[in-house]
């Protein structure tokens, strides 16, 4: 199997920062994608978290280069061990491999959803201490390391659709409201086409953002820990991608995978329900 993918990406407006916090990545040969947030926290600091970010992210890229079967695990390990400016930055690394195992790892509240059928099969669980207190990888006092990363792998099969993002789609569209708009768009456009789907997910996540009175999953959240925050969350917004796709004519039939049940294969966390249409 192979994965397809495209993205992108909507900076928060900030004319001191025009490239926000967020940093993502593909390597398409390699069959990996990844997403960092930096932590906007340290701006009162007079540190800019983007940096980290993206020093994070490239120094995947050259991790993820470097292996001949790329382990998500040892791709964040060399990338958090190589990333030295201040700043600290949540992160998820995710990796096809041609048997159909989707391997991830995750440290944050960045993550990712599988659809199969164009229905929600999966979302992998948020890392946070408390609200809107995710963990993050960073070289100061009190941030964390890979240690703390979930880690899992799920058995994925041709058609199923991998939308991975950080935390500024999470936190404005409900898990239902994604579901709608991956049905939508193949609907419309009757051929998946991954950039074209993240574009969409981002632009709605954006303008949902901007609402003031709305209950989006940021206000629910806010709600549960006794806080009020009417309204989206402006935020920058990263959207990855990936379609799954056979690479032989004896797995063609994408038809005979689209009742398969969910497989998780291996999670270092307490095991994962089906996933329901409400937030994390």
């Amino acid at each position: 199997m192979r994965m397809i993918c495209g993205s992108y990406y909507w900076p928060k407006e900030d004319k001191l920062k025009p490239e926000g916090d967020d940093a993502h990545f593909i390597c398409a040969q390699e069959q990996t994608i990844g997403v960092a947030d930096g932590v906007g926290g340290w701006a009162k600091h007079g540190v800019d978290a983007g940096q980290y970010a993206r020093e994070l992210m490239c120094n995947s890229i050259m991790s993820v280069q470097k292996q001949t079967i790329v382990d998500p695990r040892r791709v964040l390990n060399e990338a958090y061990a190589d990333t030295k400016c201040e700043g600290s930055s949540t992160a998820c690394i995710v990796t096809l491999r041609e048997t159909g195992v989707l391997h991830f790892v995750n440290v944050g509240d960045s993550g990712l959803m599988v659809f199969r059928n164009y229905k929600l099969l999966y979302m992998s669980p948020r890392e946070q201490r408390s609200f809107n207190c995710p963990y993050q990888l960073g070289n100061s006092r009190g941030s964390d390391n890979p240690h703390s990363a979930t880690e899992i792998e799920i058995g994925v099969f041709p058609g199923d659709i991998v939308v991975l993002g950080t935390d500024g789609l999470w936190d404005n569209m409900y898990p239902n409201e994604i579901e709608q708009v991956v049905l939508g768009n193949m609907r419309e456009s009757r051929v998946m086409k991954p950039h074209e789907l993240a574009c969409l997910l981002a632009d709605l996540a954006w303008v949902r953002s901007l609402y003031k009175d709305s209950f989006s999953p940021y206000s629910r959240a806010a709600q549960e820990a006794g806080k009020n925050h009417p309204g989206g969350k402006k935020d920058d917004i990263t959207v990855v991608v990936g379609h799954i796709m056979v690479t032989s004519p004896v797995s063609s039939c994408v038809e005979d995978f689209v009742e398969r049940p969910l497989e998780i294969i291996w999670d270092n966390t307490k095991p994962v329900e089906r996933a329901t249409s409400t937030p994390w």
